[in-house]
């Protein structure tokens, strides 16, 4: 599979200096999961999305890749000041900032999914993440555009979502949430920010803390009152973030010194 260009620029005339920023969506999500946040945060930062593979409804070529992680190596070039990925994406990311197939820089990880140690992965764990794999789609449907739509219309349409991912897809991403313990945090030498929501179904709060603990220069950011999506669910309290996190003037402001450019 050839590498994915970026969609386009989010930010149609971005401030002098802004952060040069890739947005990353998760399994079954699309370059649209990011709208609110970005509308929020105006021309401070210069934010440019990709529609990944694994994005919704597209087929399932890209999970009988033997490594998935080689897509964002290709896409995620030294253009980009930043990086903001979510859920599947953020795992995948880790995984290439600690092989160093990516160089780490300013990042902010939403709704990670990770675990410290093997042992943490028990029978129980598998059986609720393949038997529920459902429920984050249907949470991505009911706090998008499609929550107008009556219950039972949006439990079909998370079923549609999680069957045109399928086995393989499943395969591909609980793989890489298996090998999170192993991942070596060590080597991501750069500013992280972690955001969960404290009412997630997939990523419990205390997994992104857990990870934000082991990476050497990580903050973790409860969001309340928020499930997996916190770009849709909150996206003035996550734009408020990323901007104090990336844009230069704000850290200073703010008594931090999150971003340099390269």
């Amino acid at each position: 599979m050839t590498a994915i260009p970026p969609a386009g620029s989010r930010t149609a005339a971005p401030a002098d200096g802004a952060p040069r920023v890739l947005l990353l969506h998760g399994l079954g999500g699309t370059a649209s999961v990011w709208d609110r946040m970005t509308r929020q945060l105006g021309d401070r930062l210069a934010l440019r999305d990709a529609e990944l593979p694994w994005r919704g409804m597209a087929g399932t070529e890209w999970s009988t890749l033997d490594d998935p992680g080689r897509i964002l190596a290709d896409l995620a070039d030294s253009s980009y000041d930043a990086i903001v990925a979510h859920s599947y994406a953020a795992g995948l990311l880790l995984e290439e900032y600690a092989s160093g197939r990516i160089t780490p820089r300013p990042t902010v990880l939403l709704s990670p999914f990770h675990r410290s140690r093997a042992e943490e992965f028990d029978w129980a764990a598998i059986t609720y993440h393949l038997n529920d794999f459902h429920r984050v789609f249907e949470e991505a449907l009911e706090v998008g555009e499609a929550g107008r739509y009556p219950d039972r219309h949006r439990r079909w349409l998370a079923r549609q979502l999680r069957d045109q991912v399928g086995p393989y897809g499943w395969m591909r991403y609980f793989e890489c949430y298996l090998r999170s313990p192993f991942v070596n945090l060590g080597a991501v030498h750069a500013p992280v920010l972690v955001l969960s929501g404290d009412r997630d179904v997939a990523t419990p709060p205390e997994e992104g803390r857990a990870l934000a603990a082991g990476l050497p220069q990580a903050r973790f950011e409860l969001i309340p009152d928020c499930g997996h999506f916190p770009m849709v669910e909150r996206s003035e309290q996550v734009a408020r973030l990323l901007d104090g996190f990336l844009v230069p003037s704000s850290a200073g402001r703010q008594g931090q010194s999150t971003y340099e450019r390269p």
